[in-house]
């Protein structure tokens, strides 16, 4: 199970990290088309006129896609940002309570979002809502691959509950104190 865990974990990050790639090769086509369009004008031929058709939009459902994908692996890997002053200064006993509390309301919170997004996305498939951009993107696109995100945050969740109920501490912790280390 654990690797089947880990598995989905690097998947939806390879995925994130993908779609932030193609961030970049989207704008990196636009900036040198506007390179060769400048060159050609200073060159007295008339412009081009390349452009990415929708570029700001699908630059856009792709940082959000990015975005949602990555939080199950950054919550494993230590990466999300947690305020520890008051968890730092309670014994491991109580510590552990309040970890297991945080991370079953983070759960929740987490459930309530895949659910709501889950129905949006059902929804937008369903009327065929599409962009008002250049290029019409149908919604249900960019929304299912954040519910598989948020989903993929729960289960995260949930794995660091029972890593918690087991161990004692999650094991982010271990994770994010090798990455405090790493920085002094």
């Amino acid at each position: 199970m654990r690797k089947l865990l880990n598995g989905l974990y690097s998947l939806t990050l390879a995925l994130s990290a993908a779609c932030l790639v193609a961030i970049l090769v989207l704008v990196g086509a636009q900036i040198c088309g506007q390179i060769f369009d400048a060159v050609l004008k200073l060159s007295g031929y008339p412009p081009y006129g390349f452009l990415v058709p929708s570029l700001a939009e699908i630059g856009g459902y792709l940082f959000g896609v990015a975005s949602f994908l990555a939080l199950g692996a950054t919550l494993k890997r230590g990466a999300h940002i947690r305020v520890t002053m008051l968890l730092g200064a309670m014994g491991p006993r109580i510590r552990r309570g309040f970890e297991l509390w945080a991370l079953i309301a983070g759960l929740a919170v987490a459930v309530y979002a895949s659910w709501s997004l889950a129905t949006l996305t059902y929804s937008s498939w369903k009327f065929g809502d599409v962009s008002s951009g250049l290029i019409p993107i149908k919604y249900w696109i960019p929304q299912s691959a954040m519910t598989f995100g948020l989903v993929t945050l729960c289960i995260a969740l949930l794995d660091e509950f029972f890593e918690t109920l087991r161990n004692g501490s999650p094991s982010f912790v271990k994770a994010e104190s090798a990455i405090t280390q790493g920085q002094e």
